[in-house]
């Protein structure tokens, strides 16, 4: 642990092994990935993502150690007993910080199959890391405004096809399919913008997750509804990186896929409302359990 060195040498160390180990795992994803679009033929295409796959979780192992070595975390975590790296999970996370992603690596990696995040579109020109991501099959999402789909409406609609295509490729093989229900990270100003009837949350989108629970729900048995609380406070990546000692709280409930959340939400109006109930229903559930959490943690302090 080098938490007694200054921030910023913490940082740069930190920043550094996630570089390395991202170029050297780059290195050997690239090849595979180009193989297996050269060559057609699905039962070449799935051996290769098992080799993809096992590649992305060692070097999460790596990030894991990276994490271990240049920080003091006290890491609080329930309710990952039994989960099963053999069985189909959609993973449905609150959004603060990009440092979401490593928590949910580090507490997923060999637990449950290989998380696929939804993606922005242009994360794919992110330096060496949108190759990766491509080469690895993260769905790349193009998110449009309400005010462009006014002006082209034959657009509307497009994320959730491209939604659709990549379940049909998450059928092959086991998968963790991860989506940030708020559609991004939160802060006091969306908060605000948004004016969100949760305190410590944006308001969820129903859309996607339905989509994919629709595309997937023979393979899909459990939603892990995951809640992160950073109890020293929302950090930035970098201010991460430069901390040596943190606290991180991750709550995990693993929820039974029931008919009633499988069905056509685009054009069936009474589903669609029941969807969002059920989502808001959850929603409001972890936005009181991390109100009582913070109370718990200000009273101990």
């Amino acid at each position: 642990m080098l938490s007694f060195l200054p921030g910023p040498v913490i940082g740069t160390i930190s920043f550094l092994l996630y570089v390395v180990n991202t170029v050297v795992c780059a290195c050997l994803l690239f090849p595979l990935a180009l193989l297996k679009l050269i060559f057609p033929g699905e039962a070449w295409r799935n051996s290769c993502n098992r080799v993809l796959n096992e590649l992305g979780m060692r070097w999460i192992a790596v990030n894991n150690a990276n994490l271990a070595f240049t920080k003091d975390i006290t890491w609080d975590v329930e309710g990952i007993e039994g989960l099963d790296p053999d069985e189909w999970y959609l993973v449905l996370s609150n959004h603060q910080s990009w440092v979401d992603i490593l928590v949910l690596q580090k507490v997923f990696n060999r637990r449950i199959p290989f998380l696929k995040f939804f993606l922005k579109k242009e994360l794919i020109w992110v330096p060496i890391m949108g190759l990766a991501w491509w080469a690895l099959e993260f769905p790349f999402m193009k998110r449009y405004t309400p005010e462009y789909l006014r002006k082209h409406p034959e657009h509307a609609g497009r994320d959730l096809e491209i939604t659709k295509k990549a379940c049909e490729r998450f059928k092959k093989m086991p998968i963790s399919v991860m989506n940030f229900v708020e559609g991004t990270r939160f802060t006091p100003e969306k908060h605000k913008r948004q004016n969100s009837s949760y305190a410590n949350l944006l308001r969820p989108k129903a859309g996607g997750v339905a989509f994919v629970l629709s595309a997937m729900g023979d393979q899909l048995h459990y939603i892990l509804d995951v809640t992160i609380v950073y109890p020293r406070g929302v950090m930035s990546f970098w201010e991460f990186m430069c901390t040596g000692k943190n606290e991180i709280i991750v709550r995990v409930e693993a929820l039974p896929v029931t008919k009633d959340l499988i069905g056509d939400y685009s054009d069936d109006p009474a589903f669609r409302e029941h969807f969002q109930f059920w989502l808001n229903g959850l929603w409001t559930k972890k936005d009181i359990f991390i109100e009582e959490l913070c109370r718990e943690k200000k009273m101990a302090a």
